[in-house]
């Protein structure tokens, strides 16, 4: 049984660093960040969970989607973990032949030993009682606040594009040419940067993403010898009770240290009709596969194309809700919206087909989700983008951008539009191209 105690560090952003680096010290740590942002997520009874950090196995999961129930349901506790953009093919008969350099599983959770937690200002850890007992607890957290933050030591980078300019344009054409003949309304085409013979510190590497780009979905997961640094700024899907919401992102305009061109930047995005209408055309793909578990009548818009500014970009978000039958198992939930319509594009399987056809990447974990469930069933999961993955055995590190493509889209400004996005991450590293 988990049994959570109360704990009171002198510097909460101290603890969530030292944490990250505990986690090097296990087979498996997750840690998930808001980064003290707000974003509304019209669930008023829920707990607002800032920080999340579960760190150490106590048993794990990899495997089926439809077992991962099983799994919950026997272990009746919290889980971490992720299900990457590849468990599409669990639920459709769909397939994905690229090469996958970074090779994590499909879909990886895990009961940790111990989990910390930071809600309405409040610091807690849970432990399980057969395992630790309060004073071991107390202890291990000592440790923890011995351990030293280290200088920044971040390489220089060669990236390799896996789908050089022209290349990007060319497909682009093609996929403009499968909306024109109404095979698709809207697809979301991304591709991959890759560096072979890196060596870095993945910790210190998130922590550099962090400040450079704070957003409220961020993640760091360890699992053994691979390893995900994120900043993502969406929410795939939260579960309350018998509430649920997807906040799908589409539209995107740069930020500016100008106040003025700052403020025009985020003027164009609210009065672009070509941005709100890529995101309008994701909502309604999101009601619809809502719609399809949803109890008659509750699934409706809490929020449509509001307009959210972060360090890097201001991004438009729309929040649908719905409500579940009370007998619905959480999986069923993910089963129904799994892989997320951002990610996608209308109508959903004819674009991920297609998206198999035109990118030269498997995206793996990219575009895939990271989150925590509850032992009650309630969860939150993130959209994996703005992301770098890193295999420390193979010392290969990849990142994927990517853009929602319309009847409207220009292929140039699409491209641009990627690199927009890839530049918190390019910050990170002294890129050589």
């Amino acid at each position: 049984m988990r049994r959570f105690i109360q704990i009171y560090p002198t510097d909460g952003e101290r603890l969530k660093r030292q944490l990250c680096i505990a986690s090097h010290n296990c087979g498996v740590g997750v840690v998930l960040d808001g980064n003290n942002f707000h974003v509304p997520d019209f669930m008023p009874s829920a707990k607002k969970y800032e920080f999340i950090a579960g760190l150490e196995k106590y048993s794990d999961f990899a495997g089926e989607l439809l077992q991962l129930q099983t799994f919950h349901d026997e272990q009746k506790d919290w889980l971490l973990g992720y299900l990457s953009y590849e468990v599409k093919n669990q639920l459709e008969d769909l397939e994905s032949s690229h090469p996958d350099r970074i090779e994590l599983p499909e879909l990886y959770f895990f009961v940790p030993r111990y989990l910390i937690v930071n809600y309405e200002g409040k610091w807690e850890i849970g432990f399980l009682e057969d395992v630790d007992s309060e004073e071991s607890v107390r202890e291990y957290l000592a440790d923890i606040d011995q351990l030293e933050e280290t200088e920044y030591d971040i390489p220089d980078v060669k990236l390799n594009h896996q789908v050089s300019h022209k290349e990007y344009l060319e497909a682009i054409e093609k996929v403009l040419w499968h909306i024109q003949r109404g095979d698709i309304y809207e697809l979301n085409y991304c591709m991959e940067f890759f560096a072979q013979d890196v060596h870095l510190s993945p910790q210190l590497v998130y922590q550099r993403l962090k400040e450079i780009s704070p957003t409220p979905f961020s993640a760091y997961m360890k699992l053994h010898d691979k390893f995900l640094m994120c900043a993502s700024p969406e929410r795939y899907l939260k579960k309350c009770g018998t509430k649920v919401i997807s906040q799908p992102i589409k539209g995107t305009s740069p930020r500016d240290k100008n106040p003025i061109i700052d403020n025009a930047n985020k003027a164009y995005l609210i009065n672009s009709e070509k941005e709100q209408a890529e995101n309008i055309m994701i909502a309604d793909l999101v009601r619809n596969d809502l719609s399809r578990i949803a109890t008659r009548g509750s699934v409706q818009p809490e929020e449509l194309c509001g307009i959210y500014s972060f360090r890097q970009v201001h991004q438009m978000i729309s929040t649908i809700s719905a409500q579940l039958p009370s007998d619905f198992h959480w999986v069923d939930a993910i089963k129904a919206t799994f892989p997320m319509g951002s990610m996608t594009g209308a109508p959903k399987i004819s674009a991920m087909q297609l998206i198999e056809k035109y990118e030269k990447s498997k995206r793996g974990l990219y575009s895939g989700a990271v989150g925590y469930v509850t032992p009650d069933g309630d969860f939150d999961f993130n959209v994996v983008i703005r992301s770098v993955l890193y295999n420390q055995k193979k010392s290969c590190l990849s990142y994927m951008v990517g853009g929602a493509i319309t009847n409207q889209s220009d292929a140039q400004k699409e491209y641009d539009e990627c690199l927009l996005k890839a530049s918190a991450i390019m910050k990170v590293f002294k890129i050589e191209e």
